[in-house]
């Protein structure tokens, strides 16, 4: 792990929305070890910068175009991009020590743990004496969410939404409406509700055709848009959590209507299909109409040959909500020039940078100058209506800053999984119960374990897997109809 270091004793201004300007006079420094005597007639090295991203060949490749432009034009300093293949990758360089890059990618599911452990410095008053324009340019729901201590952390760049990617051959809105079923009302139409995404599941199913209507990941994020939509919370605290919310009476009455639709097994992949092929290469072979997916989806759709596809937003089950990934850029405690570091900090996140980016497909630009251009939109390529990743981002649901997400998911993945893919008889009130119970373990620390715990878990009782195994032996025919 990274070595502690301590926080700035000075906190000023919030971050989220107004942005002071002190007039710090940082000044850039140069990697010179003894220097001799300055020479005025010789300019200094320019100082040298990593800038730490991650990502597939495409988008490291947009990433080193920006790179290479901010390297012709600065004679301060010079920028070395180094890339990781993920998001996981990079933060265990971190935690196992690794130099920490002068400028790099984070995830909002970091933040806490960064700004805890000394890693980052915050950036709202280095950009505000650049100039940087907070207010026309991004919303308060992205400086928010990259505000932490009262201080603007790190500078927000992309903002990924889940959005429904469905194969317009399978899910043919004209042709639902043609036979009188509930449909959007027009081609243009890009909001639904959830009674019209489960008639669009169940005409995506054809049994002839071996195909299957929905997909939805039976987890913590794959469930959560859907409790949220439906009038429910997924945690008790939206600041400071110490519990899930699953139990509450509107996360219940929100999971049940749910769970009807990714409960049956005529309309969904089955567990032998998933253990055959992912949900998205079942897309891609056009035997899925539908499945839960980010822009990050986008180039590699666009290659599959003949598959036509579109979007639509998560489905209205009272309200419209999205969860999503988050990024921004961020300034190391211990970055080579605080000052150099801050400048190629405008410099990545100026409208002419993001855009260079976000031709290559698969960001959604926090940027909102660049969100709404052609750049990103795209007309004339797939997906049709790229709109409902921005207008997705306002019904964006962002989850309080927690410093144990992998222990959080890991605590409750049995028991949410078991909501999707258990017996029919599902006592959902037990397991939404012992899903709290486990995440209190993980996100309460002053939890006391029941004096009378259950001796098993209700999704891994006697009577359901005794039941479980009966269904699976009464449907192999519709396992046979609908596989390879």
């Amino acid at each position: 792990m990274l070595r502690r270091r301590g926080r700035r004793s000075t906190r000023a201004g919030l971050a989220a929305l107004v942005v002071l300007a002190l007039g710090l006079g940082l000044t850039g420094c140069t990697d010179d070890a003894d220097p001799p005597a300055p020479d005025p007639t010789r300019a200094a090295p320019p100082d040298r910068l990593l800038f730490g991203v991650w990502g597939n060949d495409e988008e490291v490749a947009a990433y080193q175009a920006m790179v290479d432009t901010y390297n012709a034009r600065s004679q301060e300093s010079q920028v070395e991009l180094r890339s990781w293949e993920d998001r996981e990758e990079l933060v265990d360089a971190l935690q196992a020590g690794g130099k920490v890059p002068d400028v790099f990618l984070a995830s909002r599911r970091d933040l806490k743990w960064l700004v805890d452990e000394g890693i980052t410095q915050p950036v709202d008053e280095l950009l505000d004496e650049r100039g940087t324009e907070f207010g026309d340019n991004y919303s308060r729901d992205a400086l928010q969410a990259f505000s932490y201590d009262a201080r603007l952390q790190c500078m927000p760049y992309g903002i990924s939404p889940a959005v429904v990617f469905y194969n317009t051959e399978l899910v043919d809105f004209e042709r639902m409406r043609n036979r009188g079923l509930p449909a959007p009302a027009d081609e243009n139409d890009t909001r639904w509700n959830f009674e019209e995404f489960v008639a669009a599941a169940d005409f995506a199913t054809r049994p002839r055709k071996r195909t299957r209507g929905v997909h939805v990941d039976p987890t913590l994020s794959g469930l959560a848009p859907f409790i949220e939509s439906g009038g429910g919370a997924v945690f008790d605290s939206e600041t400071d959590p110490t519990s899930l919310a699953f139990a509450s009476d509107g996360s219940r009455e929100a999971l049940a209507r749910t769970l009807e639709l990714l409960r049956n097994p005529q309309l969904t992949l089955s567990e032998k299909q998933l253990q055959r092929a992912t949900p998205q290469t079942w897309f891609e072979r056009g035997r899925l109409g539908m499945m839960i997916g980010d822009r990050s989806l986008v180039p590699v759709l666009r290659q599959v040959q003949g598959l036509d596809f579109d979007v639509m937003p998560i489905p209205t089950l009272g309200s419209y909500a999205t969860v999503g990934e988050l990024s921004g850029l961020c300034l190391s405690q211990d970055a080579a020039s605080t000052a150099e570091g801050a400048d190629f900090l405008v410099h990545a996140t100026s409208t002419e940078s993001v855009t260079r980016v976000v031709r290559a497909g698969y960001l959604v630009p926090a940027n909102l100058e660049v969100a709404y251009s052609e750049d990103f939109v795209q007309p004339g390529r797939l997906p049709l209506h790229s709109e409902v990743f921005t207008d997705s981002i306002r019904a964006l649901r962002v989850p309080p800053l927690l410093d144990s997400w992998p222990e959080l998911d890991a605590a409750v993945h049995d028991d949410i999984r078991s909501l999707v893919t258990s017996a029919p008889d599902l006592d959902l009130d037990a397991v939404t119960e012992q899903i709290d119970l486990n995440s209190q373990r993980v996100l309460d620390p002053d939890f006391e374990e029941p004096t009378e715990e259950p001796t098993e878990s209700p999704s891994e009782s006697p009577s359901e897997s005794a039941s479980e195994s009966a269904s699976e032996s009464a449907t192999p025919s519709d396992e046979e109809s609908t596989e390879d």
